[in-house]
């Protein structure tokens, strides 16, 4: 499986892309290049083909408008201070990629040609890549079930596709976010597809999230489904508790259960919470718990991780039992030196010890 280079004849305009890169937003503006590889049960994977941005033409019965089969990744590409890029972990989500093709009945796809794909179209747009702190170029792989039929099953026909936008920082780390602990919706079921990246998730947590508007806070809590009282994730962010306060302090996080996404933002900044010496814990924490150990000081922050945001501070947390405020409601020191070592990393400021980065040509 290779991939076809075919360079648009029509680039986005000098001015007007280095006006969009210089303001990005989140998700308003996208590169002038996209990938696309098809599948069929009958002959595998075609190569792939990276060309000019541009719209899909999709029968109205195609399947994923019917039965939702499909997944998607998110992963980001950051520039150096030299001016050359690199990707951060790209590898880790080809493997998940795969993960959800496997739960969601999608075929796999070469892990190689994925990072591939990924690597020339961040090669193609590299002026698309923002160059201030914090920024970077936010990749987009997915994939769906392109067969035409009405019917549920599995389909024999397959898309992958990739696009990438320059973005600027989902959440504004200097202001923490107020959360909804939600109790009449939850997020995922033990059996279903809570650890996969795909559509249906989110878009079942729609709802909630109107919720949590309603009562004044940016974000919702997701609980287990079983209990309704142990704490899962954020949104579509995992969550993290620091216990204690300075150096002796530990860096506690919801485990993984088959409910929760195994984000890979969340597995650096343990890695990296490692490096700099706090302890790491990952377990159960309730509702009370958490309450409770704002209460006693056990508990001294709380933030949200995750490719888009990086980390968000939760400053604090609102329920139909009561609300509480983290610390001052505004500051969270751990947090903030976690994201800053991660984003050096990321930006090459940083020595990267764990063979995280790859750089683009």
């Amino acid at each position: 499986m290779k991939l076809n280079i075919t360079p648009s004849a029509h680039p986005t305009d000098l001015k007007i892309r280095s006006e969009r890169v210089a303001d990005p937003g989140f998700g308003r503006y996208f590169t002038d290049h996209m990938v696309i590889a098809k599948w069929s049960a009958k002959d595998g994977w075609s190569d792939g083909e990276l060309h000019a941005y541009g719209p899909l033409s999709l029968d109205p019965a195609t399947l994923v408008f019917h039965y939702a089969q499909e997944i998607f990744e998110g992963m980001k590409a950051y520039r150096w201070s030299d001016s050359s890029v690199a990707l951060f972990r790209p590898f880790e989500n080809a493997k998940r990629f795969n993960r959800g093709a496997l739960r969601m009945a999608l075929p796999e796809i070469p892990e190689d040609f994925f990072v591939e794909s990924v690597k020339q179209l961040v090669a193609i747009d590299k002026e698309w890549v923002p160059g201030k702190p914090g920024e970077s170029l936010y990749i987009r792989p997915f994939m769906f079930a392109s067969e035409v039929a009405i019917g549920v099953r599995p389909s024999n026909e397959a898309i992958y596709c990739l696009i990438a936008t320059p973005v600027g920082a989902y959440f504004d780390p200097t202001k923490p976010v107020t959360v909804w602990i939600s109790t009449d919706y939850i997020r995922a079921a033990p059996g279903g597809t809570g650890e996969v990246k795909c559509g249906g998730n989110y878009a079942a947590s729609l709802m909630a999230q109107k919720a949590a508007a309603a009562q004044g806070c940016e974000q919702v809590v997701w609980l287990d489904a079983i209990e309704k009282k142990w704490v899962e994730e954020m949104g579509g962010m995992n969550l993290c508790f620091v216990k204690g306060k300075g150096d002796g302090a530990t860096i506690f996080t919801p485990k993984l259960t088959g409910t929760l996404l195994p984000g890979i933002t969340r597995d650096s900044l343990l890695t990296v919470a490692r490096d700099l010496g706090y302890k790491v814990e990952e377990g159960m924490i309730s509702v009370d718990e958490w309450r409770n150990g704002v209460a006693s000081g056990e508990i001294s922050e709380v933030f949200a991780c995750g490719t888009a945001a990086v980390i968000s501070i939760v400053g604090g947390a609102k329920s139909a039992n009561g609300s509480w405020t983290h610390g001052d409601g505004k500051s969270a020191p751990i947090a903030m030196r976690l994201r800053e070592h991660l984003l050096g990393i990321q930006h090459g400021t940083i020595e990267d010890k764990h063979g995280w980065v790859v750089k683009v040509g």
